[in-house]
């Protein structure tokens, strides 16, 4: 490959993951790079000091234009809107910065600030940019981006805990929950999810699922319990598999049929390391990066 195909591979990886948290979409966050390798391939290199500088700028621009274009497609989701999930490796679980960034959790919180804030808070809190690099990203004032990320960085801490349970902890927790809704143990089910916990179920429309969320650990626990006993998306138990996998940062599971993945399952833990949140991705149309099986390597730096 020549110089610049050479920039631009050893920036790749940088650049997806800017562009999936800001997009929270594996699809649309490659399609970003792309357009990014489109404008690096025909820019005048010869005036480029910063590769780096320069192609950040380049794909967190298309991210945030493409973010604005499919915002009213999100207003108008049936049901939960949740984000792509993809499968990480594990050096990003080895670095806890990296892995609460690209969590379930975060990019559920992320969905509900403005195109303009979300770029700019994962650019300055996830990637360490000045408010001047970003005002030059995103093609904003300096001041008019000090305003967006004060507003983001309250907006996040108002709905994020300070605390959650160690890693350590998440991975036992989800262990047992694996083994519990795989056997039908409602009363172990019980014991690992908080009292207020909330299951998000994103079918998209697609397959059915609850269009509203479920609330509370006797509900949750029950529709998990059953998940041995009864068909689920026309697949019955016997042709069903579970495996316990890395996803976004994090331990999770993936539900997968003879023929397809069926669906992920993530959890938000509290300090004392029940679950307060079950994400559940059901819609077909954001399984492809799981089921390509590609794990993703999303550094911030």
């Amino acid at each position: 490959m020549s110089a610049d195909q050479q920039v631009f591979h050893d920036y790749r990886r940088l650049l997806f993951s800017v562009a999936y948290r800001v997009l929270g979409s594996a699809a649309d966050a490659e399609d970003a790079v792309q357009d990014a390798w489109i404008k690096w391939s025909s820019a005048d290199r010869s005036q480029v000091a910063d590769p780096k500088a320069y192609l950040t700028r380049i794909v967190s621009n298309v991210a945030l234009e493409r973010l604005r274009s499919t915002r009213h497609r999100r207003e108008t989701y049936v049901g939960p809107w949740l984000p792509e999930p993809i499968l990480t490796s594990g050096d990003t679980a080895d670095a806890v910065t990296d892995a609460e960034s690209v969590s379930m959790a975060m990019l559920v919180v992320l969905e509900t600030l403005s195109p303009l804030e979300r770029a700019v808070f994962v650019l300055k809190e996830v990637f360490g940019f000045s408010h001047a690099e970003i005002a030059e990203a995103v093609e904003r004032s300096e001041a008019a981006v000090r305003q967006a990320a004060h507003r983001a960085r309250e907006h996040v801490r108002a709905r994020r805990p300070r605390f959650a349970a160690d890693r350590s902890r998440q991975r036992e927790v989800t262990e047992r929950f694996f083994a519990a809704a795989t056997g039908g143990d409602i009363n172990t089910l019980m014991e690992l999810l908080s009292p207020d916990v909330t299951l998000w179920t994103d079918g998209g429309g697609k397959v059915r699922q609850a269009l509203k969320p479920v609330v509370g650990a006797q509900t949750v626990a029950s529709w998990f319990a059953a998940i041995g006993t009864v068909a689920y998306q026309g697949v019955q138990p016997a042709d069903m598999r579970a495996e316990l996998l890395e996803i976004n940062g994090g331990p999770g599971i993936v539900f997968t049929a003879p023929d397809r993945v069926i669906a992920t399952v993530t959890f938000d833990f509290g300090p004392d390391g029940r679950i307060t949140a079950v994400h559940n991705v059901a819609n077909p149309d954001k399984l492809q990066a799981i089921t390509d099986g590609t794990a993703h390597d999303v550094p911030t730096r």
